[in-house]
């Protein structure tokens, strides 16, 4: 399996060296009871533990609840510094949301999975500071030029918005890497192998792991047959909420 969005430890990284500029020691967190709530507690806990950064509270929802009131109850009794949801889009909202309304006054953190239009419509002045790390495209034209990834990024969104009339969201990107991934390794596996046979997706499998430095919308995509998400930190950026829209976080 390969994937083209951002391994959680190369964001979770990015946001507790955040927390560590500015002083956090103690953090709460709430995600989605699922995997992906998991893999952002197992990958978080370690990297606060590394630097110095008690979790005080753990607490869990499903993507379906409409209400976390006792989840973030506790949260709030246990006075944290920061508060780290790991959830996704609208629903994302819904505990920050809560915590906000309760008089919790610390900063919160959110996953990539929150980096969508939806977060802020739905959050509003609710969600007004928060701290995310994401795709360059949600702060594009804060992004220097010499960045590699800025033009093709430009070019991809220019020619979406000619066709649908409206800005891509950062996952219709991914797709589009993909599929840049793809036209680097098929004529790669096609030199030693026939399409459609076993030997054809070993050798695709093969000529993705090889990809190097392959620039593309989201950042640089070196694979290994270890890394098959392959982003470094050029793949990120630190990112806040301010106005309502996203802008580079300091």
């Amino acid at each position: 399996m390969f994937k083209t969005t951002q391994n959680t430890g190369i964001i979770a990284k990015a946001l507790v060296e955040h927390m560590v500029k500015h002083h956090v020691k103690t953090l709460g967190f709430i995600g989605f009871n699922d995997a992906y709530g998991e893999d952002w507690l197992n990958v978080t806990s370690k990297l606060a533990k590394e630097n110095g950064i008690d979790i005080v509270a753990t607490e869990r929802y499903q993507r379906s609840d409409s209400s976390v009131t006792g989840q973030a109850l506790k949260i709030k009794s246990a006075n944290p510094d920061a508060v780290l949801v790991a959830g996704t889009g609208t629903a994302a909202v819904l505990p920050q949301a809560t915590l906000v309304k309760q008089g919790y006054k610390g900063t919160f953190y959110q996953t990539h999975g929150a980096a969508l239009p939806a977060f802020l419509k739905l959050g509003g002045k609710d969600v007004e500071g928060t701290i995310l790390a994401a795709s360059l495209m949600l702060v594009l034209p804060e992004i220097a030029d010499s960045n590699p990834s800025k033009a093709i990024a430009q070019d991809f969104i220019q020619r979406y918005e000619a066709i649908y009339k409206e800005r891509p969201a950062t996952f219709g990107a991914n797709v589009y890497d993909a599929g840049l991934l793809l036209e680097r390794a098929i004529p790669e596996a096609a030199k030693t192998a026939k399409p459609g046979t076993p030997e054809f997706r070993s050798a695709l499998r093969d000529a993705l792991e090889s990809t190097k430095e392959l620039v593309a919308t989201q950042g640089v995509y070196t694979m290994t047959p270890e890394d098959h998400s392959g982003f470094d930190e050029r793949g990120r950026e630190l990112i806040t909420v301010k106005d309502g829209q996203w802008h580079l976080a300091k």
